[in-house]
């Protein structure tokens, strides 16, 4: 599977982005995908996840409440919707995809996107 994150970009505080993660090369629907951010000079910090089903989600204290993520398994790709960004968003954003939901939230799945840039002016 490769993944493809796009969607990002420049804004300011308070206003919505919204990420998308595209596979291509086989289909994404048996797969649980995540959301991992890293800003400059910080640890990678896993953000969001949906099942293959998507009944399952995840969302960290820090994005909880302000990001969604959703899928469509007829499209392909995993998006996060982030509204209300606040400056400290501001990070590398990648998708990541493996089998097991709790691989994928260890941070070691086997599929990952190139990543997107998220910036948040205050």
């Amino acid at each position: 599977v490769q993944l493809q994150a796009s969607g990002g970009g420049l804004v300011q505080a308070g206003a919505s982005l919204r990420l998308s993660c595209a596979a291509s090369g086989r289909t994404l629907n048996n797969y649980a995908v995540a959301w991992f951010r890293q800003a400059p000079g910080k640890e990678r910090e896993y953000i969001a996840a949906i099942t293959w089903s998507g009944e399952i989600t995840y969302y960290s204290d820090s994005v909880k409440g302000r990001f969604t993520i959703s899928r469509d398994n007829a499209k392909n790709t995993v998006d996060l919707q982030m509204n209300s960004l606040k400056p400290e968003d501001t990070a590398v954003y990648y998708c990541a995809a493996d089998f097991a939901p709790t691989t994928v939230a260890a941070g070691r799945a086997r599929y990952w996107g190139q990543g997107t840039q998220v910036t948040v002016s205050s």
